[in-house]
């Protein structure tokens, strides 16, 4: 994707940096040229903002305001041009510009003009999204080509530098969404996130291919003994959802297959990643991690191939059926109560707080359980034979 780099780079006539430039690395998803209020109404995250201060609708002292509300809605960049040249950007303006690290640039008057600046920046990202593209083509044909010869797997490794030699496995980033009343700006944020994944994941070391996929997004990566790869990307995500203008609203989770040499298995890594997005809300996962590997299946993928489903679940509701009877009876959570303790540590605060109940009403339900199967909740083999119970029900018929 395009960032503010970017247009600097493009070293624009009579355009220049004046200020931000930490923060060069900010996305940009169009231009969006500033002039009447309410900017909520026109602007989306990541637009590159072009300013005239004309002296009529703009003096700088509302060029000043304007800047501080359009940081605020998420704007990559800001270039201001000023009538005539009649006066530099005041310097509490540039003071500001560094301290939001939002990148401000100053147009000459008689330099490019702003249909200039936004046609080269769309034309940019027009192209960069057409090189995307053909990554992603490339990739698609790959994962689910009928016929991947040698002479197709010598061309990719070729032009993206792959090393086939070596095993690559395939990640399924999904991402989950909260929508509010305005559809239209929930899409808009959303295709920023997109882009600033898609920035991100390019600027991640080693070899590899991204491409978006219909509602997901996948990613084939050199498979290494240290998960070097695997550890950044768990840290690009959490760093992404934290953002304060994703926060909430949108996460991701990354679901790897497993690890294959041969380039005409690298579809099987990606069936073994796609068959467990059903499940990856029902895996134990107590620290919340972002990136999810097939084999987080664990003891439970040998279960549900073994042949002996039937024998399985009937032990599982042998074990289940007091808790499940009381559940029915009373319309009670103990089983989800019983999870959840295990998933937040046996730690009764932090499972109250989880399940938004008081401490007190979480003790008597532990003290139930204890009750009803006639066990103590810290004899902790029979505990984790109880979850086992409860996971493997709850895959089975996901």
């Amino acid at each position: 994707m395009v960032t503010c780099e970017d247009v600097l780079n493009l070293k624009l006539d009579g355009m220049q940096l004046i200020a931000g430039e930490k923060g060069l690395h900010r996305v940009v998803s169009w231009t969006y040229m500033v002039q009447t209020r309410p900017y909520a109404d026109h602007m989306n995250q990541g637009n590159f903002a072009l300013i005239v201060v004309d002296y009529i609708r703009f003096d700088f002292e509302e060029a000043a305001r304007s800047m501080e509300e359009l940081n605020e809605l998420g704007i990559s960049g800001l270039a201001v041009s000023v009538a005539n040249d009649r006066e530099e950007v005041p310097e509490r303006m540039i003071e500001r510009a560094n301290e939001l690290e939002l990148p401000l640039f100053f147009v000459r008057w008689e330099g490019a003009s702003f249909v200039d600046i936004a046609q080269s920046i769309g034309s940019l990202i027009i192209q960069t999204g057409m090189e995307n593209k053909k990554t992603g083509d490339y990739l698609y044909n790959l994962l689910f080509g009928y016929e991947i010869n040698d002479k197709y797997v010598e061309k990719i490794s070729g032009q993206f530098g792959l090393d086939f030699s070596r095993p690559y496995r395939v990640g399924v980033i999904v991402i989950d969404r909260k929508y509010g009343v305005n559809l239209e700006q929930d899409e808009h944020t959303y295709e920023y996130y997109a882009d600033c994944m898609n920035r991100e994941i390019n600027s991640m070391k080693g070899s590899f291919m991204f491409m978006r996929f219909l509602n997901k997004f996948v990613l084939l990566f050199e498979a290494q003994e240290n998960k070097e790869i695997e550890h950044e990307l768990e840290q690009l995500l959490r760093r992404l959802d934290d953002r304060p203008q994703f926060k909430g609203l949108i996460r991701s989770t990354c679901i790897l297959g497993a690890a294959y040499r041969d380039p005409r298995d690298f579809g099987q890594s990606y069936q073994e990643a796609k068959n467990l997005i059903a499940r990856k809300e029902l895996l134990p996962n107590p620290r919340n991690k972002k990136v999810l590997s097939a084999s987080s299946m664990g003891i439970y993928k040998y279960m549900f191939n073994s042949g002996n489903q039937a024998e399985i679940l009937s032990y599982c509701n042998e074990k289940l059926r007091k808790l499940e009877e009381y559940d029915h009876a009373n319309g009670t959570f103990l089983q989800d109560t019983l999870l959840a303790y295990y998933m937040n540590g046996f730690s009764v605060g932090k499972t109250a707080e989880a399940l938004f109940i008081h401490r007190n009403s979480l003790q008597y339900r532990l003290n139930k359980i204890e009750e009803l199967l006639g066990m103590e909740l810290n004899d902790y083999m029979e505990y984790l034979n109880l979850i086992n119970c409860i996971l493997v029900k709850r895959l089975m018929f996901s």
